[in-house]
């Protein structure tokens, strides 16, 4: 079974949870954003300062304080954003509430308008206009996502802060593993190792996109070494 084949029923009871309890957005942006992040930033790091020729005991200690202290930053900065981006929603919630108390006319020419964007006409647009508006819920859910273009599950900063941080700190540790194991050509075994997680990341993503998980994972991987092959290049600069 492909990844674009449905992988759910259709019963009553499945359809019924189902449109009742909405994913969202979900959690991949922020885990495929972190999982890049931490490979480049980290890797970046160890590229750099191997680049200068400097002491693996270095590499080691700048990688961990910068999975950990840039992985909370990320964390904090999406949980802030994604915060922002409900207050939004709540706000424009408030403002709906009020426009349908005190036009309640005006409110009910914009939801036929909606309703009619989605093709309904005559006398079912009529129908349908008359119902939404007999539950104040389901017409001001209407409106954000017609009016707005803002979806009716709202997301979660917590967790999307979660899954960011989670990804960052899998992802970047992988150039440092080599180090902290004392490996043989630690630099060279670090560069594939993050090259196949970039690789891994866009193969990953892939199962949400109409791409091939070949092409997705190439891109990712040509994104992350082109970020790699900069920073080294800027090490080599102070290479005593």
């Amino acid at each position: 079974m492909d990844h674009l084949t449905p992988e759910h029923g259709h019963s009553h009871e499945e359809i019924a949870r189902r449109i009742g309890n909405p994913p969202g957005r979900g959690y991949l942006r922020d885990i495929v954003y972190g999982a890049i992040d931490g490979s480049v930033t980290t890797f970046a790091i160890v590229a750099g300062v191997a680049g200068a020729g400097l002491s693996p005991i270095i590499i080691v200690a700048l990688g961990l304080a910068n999975v950990m202290a840039d992985g909370f930053s990320m964390a904090a900065g999406n949980y802030s954003g994604t915060k922002a981006e409900l207050d939004d929603i709540r706000r424009l919630r408030r403002i709906e509430e009020a426009h349908i108390a005190r036009h309640p006319d005006g409110e009910r020419r914009e939801l036929r308008e909606i309703l009619k964007a989605k093709g309904l006409s005559g006398q079912p647009l009529e129908d349908a206009v008359d119902q939404i508006a007999q539950n104040r819920e389901a017409w001001i859910a209407m409106m954000i996502e017609g009016e707005y273009g803002l979806a009716s599950v709202d997301p979660h900063p917590t967790r999307a802060a979660l899954a960011t941080f989670g990804a960052f700190l899998v992802a970047g540790m992988i150039p440092l593993l080599p180090f902290l194991f004392g490996l043989p050509q630690a630099f060279t075994v670090s560069t594939w190792m993050t090259m196949a997680s970039f690789f891994a990341i866009g193969t990953y993503k892939s199962r949400w996109s109409l791409s091939p998980w070949w092409r997705s994972g190439l891109e990712t991987l040509f994104i992350g070494g082109i970020a790699a092959g900069l920073a080294y290049f800027v090490g080599t600069l102070f290479h005593a």
